[in-house]
């Protein structure tokens, strides 16, 4: 008596990510539950070693379906009986769903019940949910900040015009509008340093009519 099952879940990646990451099939055993070993054999052949219900198996299985982004299909052609098949729905522009088809056919009286008690089942949604976590994991992770480099940390400061005037000499006159101390010396032509230099203090300059 053959058993299925079906699954579906939502992942947060494109379509082409999603797709390309399943038919990475010697990745399995990273997401899915039982799996030890998937080797592949040839382009379209897979060698499977797992625990289904508790029995250790090994099979050979061939890819009998493969369309770009939309669907992969393989059946076991020795050893455990058994055939999956996943399709691939694009659901948003970075939303792909899954939808996961089993089918396998139990033998001995462990994999009878592990098929009574739905094992098989639970393992597949399982496996579906680590699949997510596992390819979403594997997405670098974008945003805004990212995009606009540097732009988004640095910007012009705000300037309070109480606190800090506006200051037309560039940085020459102090806030009450009276030179610095270099301000003197920077803006005398040579003639009036040298007039500066031969007084003294306090002595006080004829008037325009009288100078040389």
């Amino acid at each position: 008596m053959t058993t299925k099952v079906n699954k579906t879940i939502m992942v947060n990646v494109p379509i082409s990510t999603a797709y390309r990451q399943w038919t990475q099939f010697e990745e399995f055993p990273h997401f899915m539950g039982g799996v030890e070993r998937v080797t592949r054999l040839s382009e379209d052949r897979l060698e499977w070693v797992a625990e289904i219900a508790g029995v250790h198996r090994r099979w050979e299985a061939k890819i009998v379906q493969q369309d770009m982004d939309r669907a992969v299909a393989w059946a076991a052609v020795e050893g455990a009986k058994n055939a999956g098949w996943v399709d691939f729905k694009e659901a948003g522009p970075s939303q792909t769903s899954i939808h996961l088809s089993l089918e396998y056919e139990p033998h001995g009286v462990l994999e009878f019940l592990g098929d009574k008690l739905h094992i098989v089942e639970r393992q597949a949604e399982s496996d579906l949910k680590k699949f997510k976590e596992y390819i979403e994991k594997q997405t670098p992770e974008t945003g805004t900040a990212a995009a606009s480099g540097t732009a988004a940390t640095e910007s012009t400061p705000v300037i309070d015009p109480v606190t800090h005037p506006f200051d037309q000499t560039n940085g020459l006159a102090n806030i009450d509008g009276d030179s610095d101390g270099t301000a003197d010396s920077d803006t005398l032509s040579a003639a009036e340093r040298k007039r500066r230099d031969d007084n003294p203090p306090g002595y006080i300059p004829p008037p325009p009519s009288a100078l040389p």
